[in-house]
């Protein structure tokens, strides 16, 4: 995947569409009735709402007896860029400063090259189903912007939390944030390393509201329109928000990978349920070779409370990284290795795979320094694999 590939900005999706229209030799697909042209819509829609939207492009009586994507509340999942993922390009540019995002579809491999004008003076800090959570770097308002349409959604700025609770830059430069459900439009809940404050605010709100003021999370992941998270320190997955009075703990993890705090815990969409990864130094002495850590995997049942442990995990593959992790089918990217772990160890390897088959592990990529610290910014000379830009997707730095 060249560099070059992912900057250069490709023809809309919906040309192909409108093609095949005009190679119709006469037929009159406008004809088609609104019925039937609707249930093809909401078939491609399921699969992707790109397809959907090129179905409306092609002619004005197609767009009639559609919906339109344009849901200016961005509450609607359906018109969300679901299964999108946006690419940093390894050239030391952030994407917010290119105002322009390449996404990459991790079911059909489709790239999108997306000129965004409205990142200008924005920081991404967070996704959730495609949506882009940005935070102005002037104002420290937040806003939540669809990549494809292009709506988005303001929210109130962050400079009073900042100021009161929130005092150390660190924390305020690796803060992190999800698009959570809300009864009219969407909640945007945030949270930050090292202080253990959850705050939330929704469009139509002044200010922002504090969640909880002693829950520091090691992990969260925004699943089903609610956010939940493993509390640091701890071996309890809770539900973060909606909020509630106390926390309610979802389940808790087994103790017998040591203290919590020498433990790492992910947590996953695994294809519409919840998978839970902890890695550990409890090393399984029937592996041979290099072994850097040990994982553990456990599906949890978020209405039974309860954890259920994995042995494999099929032809899937999960990337983790300290801000959010992906997991991918290896049936529709066949460069990425299937029942693996691409995870990264600080300041030795970027990428290590981990196949649970082969019980092996496995060094995919070397370190290349992108600031030389004499010039701001150098080209990277690091070939980037599919697998590499997964990973960077993963982790905040990169953004």
């Amino acid at each position: 995947m060249a560099d070059a590939g992912l900057k250069k900005r490709q023809r809309g999706p919906f040309a192909s569409l409108v093609a095949c229209k005009r190679r119709a030799h006469g037929l009159d697909w406008a004809s088609l009735p609104s019925d039937m042209a609707n249930v093809i819509a909401e078939r491609l829609l399921v699969e992707d709402v790109v397809d959907y939207m090129a179905f409306r492009a092609v002619c004005a009586p197609w767009r009639a007896s559609t919906g339109s994507p344009r849901d200016p509340t961005l509450r609607d999942v359906r018109f969300r860029p679901r299964g999108w993922v946006a690419l940093c390009d390894g050239d030391g540019v952030r994407p917010a400063d290119a105002c322009q995002v390449s996404l990459f579809h991790t079911s059909t491999t489709r790239r999108l090259g997306v000129r965004l004008p409205e990142l200008d003076g924005h920081r991404i800090i967070g996704f959730t189903d495609g949506l882009l959570i940005l935070l102005n770097k002037s104002t420290t308002a937040v806003r939540v912007l669809h990549p494809l349409t292009r709506l988005f959604l303001d929210l109130p700025p962050l400079a009073a939390i900042f100021q009161h609770l929130v005092k150390h830059t660190w924390s305020r430069a690796w803060m992190d944030a999800a698009v959570c459900w809300a009864y009219t439009s969407i909640a945007v809940v945030a949270w930050f390393p090292n202080v253990p404050v959850v705050v939330y605010a929704e469009p139509m709100h002044a200010r922002w509201f504090v969640i909880h003021q002693n829950l520091p999370l090691a992990a969260a992941l925004p699943f089903q329109g609610k956010l939940f998270g493993v509390r640091r320190g701890t071996w309890q997955i809770v539900q973060v928000h909606p909020r509630h009075l106390q926390y309610p703990v979802v389940a808790c993890t087994p103790n017998n990978f040591g203290q919590p705090l020498m433990c790492k815990y992910y947590l996953a969409d695994f294809g519409e349920r919840m998978l839970l990864t902890v890695q550990h130094h409890t090393i399984d002495q029937c592996l041979e070779g290099w072994q850097p850590v040990a994982f553990a995997f456990f599906l949890v049942d978020v209405h039974q409370r309860e954890l259920v442990p994995v042995d494999s995990l099929g032809d899937r593959t999960v990337f983790l990284g300290k801000d959010r992790c992906l997991c991918v089918s290896a049936k529709d990217l066949p460069s990425v290795s299937g029942n693996s772990v691409y995870f990264s160890l600080p300041t030795t390897d970027p990428v290590v795979m981990h196949s649970l088959s082969k019980r092996t592990f496995e060094r995919t990529s070397t370190f290349c320094l992108i600031h030389d610290f004499k010039k701001r910014i150098r080209p990277s000379v690091r070939p980037f694999t599919l697998a590499d830009h997964l990973l960077s997707y993963c982790h905040h730095v990169q953004w």
